[in-house]
């Protein structure tokens, strides 16, 4: 059992200069078989295997990821987290990871540093207006908080933000969702492996899979840099590399990957106390605990695994900054990195089942996949344990491609990320 993180350990062991702290998770050897193995150690899947341990009794489980923990788009986003979405399927899956978000420090005895300092969506024409009020008013239907401000209200919740009649994009109004905030990406990978560990499932980092082992069209196991590891039932949840595994098991995937940049700024004094986006220019901003402006925009057009994009990208995203904020125009940019998001057809994610029986998988969030991190580990968990998909997880099987049943988010997604 580990220790809980209180004021009163911290206070013990600063007494020996921080000698004795446990480690956080193990780092086990593989063992010939497990009960379900969960391919990818991001958030999504680490909160896999801590819901199957937590809520289903299953850990003798092992999360296989080719390199370290958080690697990937869960160290790669903007932290951003908020559940309003149009569509009713999304709207209950996203607020269902909202609520989970809201008492994840204290499940996971881990401060993943969740802030709930409001969301705000800018309009900046009338159809974006129109747009808006419609989106409003489904949100509310679905019992999620949601309000239209004022540019008034705007301009005395952001001061800094240019509202005036002569901007280059005026702003006519905008949505707020006061629940949206944003967490520490890596606390939340940190905290879900903790805890996973505790139950008992395996975390095995540098463990890259090769290969899947089906015999008769059933599962049952991977072939890995450390060799075969055999499995009942298998998980997979890679992000942006959901179609190169998918190829491995042999079916396809309707998904294409793109990179999606991001950067920061130097950091600054306290100015910017909520998140700010504009879909129509195409960039959000919000303020770290570290004072860095964190930015982003839209994908990149082109496929690519690589986690850097294109100059244009950055270029157009601090042009509509420095248009909607002119007094960040001299600040300097400190980093800039890319993550690789998978993108569906209809801009939703794919939950459930594959062609192959006892293969599951968890993919295509797109841009939006980091607040949906407890809310999509908590039902893949289920459906990995029951073998049919959680009641969330129904209208988001991969067979809606053929069936024609799509939730079209591109809306919601867009940037607003």
């Amino acid at each position: 059992m580990k220790q809980n993180y209180s004021i009163f350990t911290l206070v013990r062991n600063a007494l020996n200069y921080h000698q004795d702290w446990q480690e956080a998770w193990r780092s086990p050897a593989p063992k010939p078989e497990y009960d379900v193995i969960v391919i990818g150690g991001g958030g999504h899947g680490l909160a896999t295997a801590y819901y199957l341990a937590k809520e289903h009794g299953i850990t003798n489980v092992a999360v296989l990821e080719k390199g370290w923990l958080g690697g990937g788009n869960t160290g790669r986003n903007t932290t951003i987290v908020r559940s309003n979405y149009l569509w009713d399927e999304s709207a209950h899956l996203y607020e269902h990871s909202l609520k989970l978000f809201e008492g994840l420090t204290q499940d996971l005895n881990y401060n993943v540093m969740f802030s709930q300092r409001g969301l705000m969506n800018l309009a900046h024409t009338q159809h974006d207006m129109q747009a808006l009020r419609r989106r409003v008013y489904a949100i509310q239907l679905n019992g999620i908080d949601s309000e239209i401000l004022t540019p008034e209200q705007i301009k005395e919740m952001v001061p800094i933000l240019d509202c005036s009649a002569t901007a280059r994009y005026p702003i006519m109004g905008a949505s707020l969702q006061r629940r949206g905030g944003v967490a520490r990406h890596d606390a939340v990978a940190w905290g879900f492996a903790r805890k996973a560990d505790e139950r008992g499932v395996d975390i095995l980092q540098n463990t890259e899979v090769t290969g899947f082992r089906i015999e008769n069209g059933v599962v049952k196991g991977v072939e890995t840099t450390r060799g075969p590891i055999g499995a009942k039932k298998v998980g997979i949840v890679v992000a942006g590399h959901s179609g190169v595994l998918a190829g491995m098991a042999g079916f396809r995937l309707p998904v294409e990957s793109h990179p999606l940049q991001a950067l920061v700024s130097e950091p600054i004094k306290p100015i910017l106390n909520t998140v700010v986006m504009s879909p129509q220019v195409h960039v959000y901003v919000s303020q770290s605990d570290k004072g860095e402006l964190v930015l982003g925009a839209g994908i990149d057009a082109y496929t690519s695994y690589a986690q850097v994009g294109s100059p244009f990208i950055i270029e157009n995203q601090l042009n509509a900054l420095t248009d909607l904020f002119p007094c960040f125009g001299r600040l300097r940019m400190l980093r800039q990195w890319g993550g690789i998001v998978d993108t569906c057809p209809d801009a939703s994610p794919i939950i459930g089942k594959t062609p192959v029986e006892n293969l599951f998988i968890n993919c295509g969030w797109g841009t939006g996949g980091f607040k949906a991190t407890p809310g999509s580990g908590n039902v893949f968990a289920h459906t990995i344990a029951r073998g049919e998909p959680h009641p969330l997880a129904v209208p988001f099987a991969l067979d809606r491609f053929t069936s024609g049943y799509l939730i079209d988010e591109h809306g919601a997604a867009g940037v607003a990320h």
